[in-house]
């Protein structure tokens, strides 16, 4: 087992001018996710960050010799150099964990996908601008357009692309609601420690809060779920406005060692 190395890059878009919603909750996720383990890295944004990773993801890492993309790799890679956030849970609690990351993905991040590249005012206002902004034209609306078929296409596999835009936002409310009863009253989704689970939802809730859309009923729906938004608060304030003190936060739960 060879120790987290000391010179770790996440790769990713540039937020100010790039980067879209979906990339950025996926960004932030693993970005949250590493923050709670207390690993050090260092962000890079590159403009073609989407054509380096080895998935054709964001974000990706690069680790020594090792490059992995897309959170769940990364997690898993993680674990092997003995840091894991789940050392605590039971058999039970993992698969728990798990649904629950499987219901975020299916359902956010198909929404945010949705409403980047099939919702006309979304597309035409935010994503085409942002998506293109890299390239010369007519490169950046080829890109565009190709871009837009891969999603659309994926979208039609898993049953979305159909959908009308007030089916998407049920299925948002649903699964918030879900996330909602299932976080209740506590500080984390498993208690007094942060899981892969908590990283995930706090990068969709934050991208879908501080993202500008041209009819932001996302943001309206998130709302309504004031524990969700203090989830979000709670793992902003901890581990991104912290970032000196995180090494020290093992015993409040920011990382455990394997055996």
């Amino acid at each position: 087992m060879e120790p987290w190395p000391s010179d770790v890059q996440l790769f990713q878009p540039y937020e100010v001018e790039q980067i879209l919603l979906p990339d950025n909750a996926s960004c932030l996720a693993v970005q949250a996710f590493l923050h709670m383990t207390a690993l050090d890295f260092t962000i890079e944004m590159r403009s073609n960050a989407e054509h380096m990773s080895p998935s054709g993801k964001v974000p990706f890492i690069r680790a020594g010799a090792f490059v992995v993309a897309e959170m769940d790799p990364i997690v898993t890679f993680v674990n092997t150099k003995g840091v894991s956030l789940t050392s605590t849970l039971d058999a039970s609690q993992k698969a728990d964990m798990r649904a629950y990351m499987s219901l975020v993905n299916n359902v956010l991040g198909n929404a945010e996908l949705y409403l980047s590249w099939q919702e006309e005012g979304t597309l035409a206002e935010v994503t085409t601008p942002r998506y293109s902004a890299p390239h010369p034209w007519p490169l950046g609306t080829i890109l565009t357009w190709q871009k837009r078929q891969q999603v659309t296409k994926r979208l039609g596999a898993l049953g979305w692309s159909g959908k009308t835009v007030e089916e998407v936002y049920t299925e948002v409310e649903t699964c918030c609601r879900a996330l909602s009863e299932r976080l209740d009253s506590s500080h984390y989704f498993f208690g007094n420690r942060p899981t892969e689970l908590d990283a995930l939802v706090f990068g969709h809730v934050f991208s879908i809060l501080t993202t500008p859309l041209p009819e932001n009923r996302l943001k309206a729906i998130i709302q309504q779920f004031d524990n969700l938004v203090k989830l979000c608060e709670n793992i902003e304030r901890d581990f991104f406005e912290r970032l000196n003190s995180a090494s020290e936060e093992d015993d409040n739960g920011a990382f455990v060692k394997l055996p």
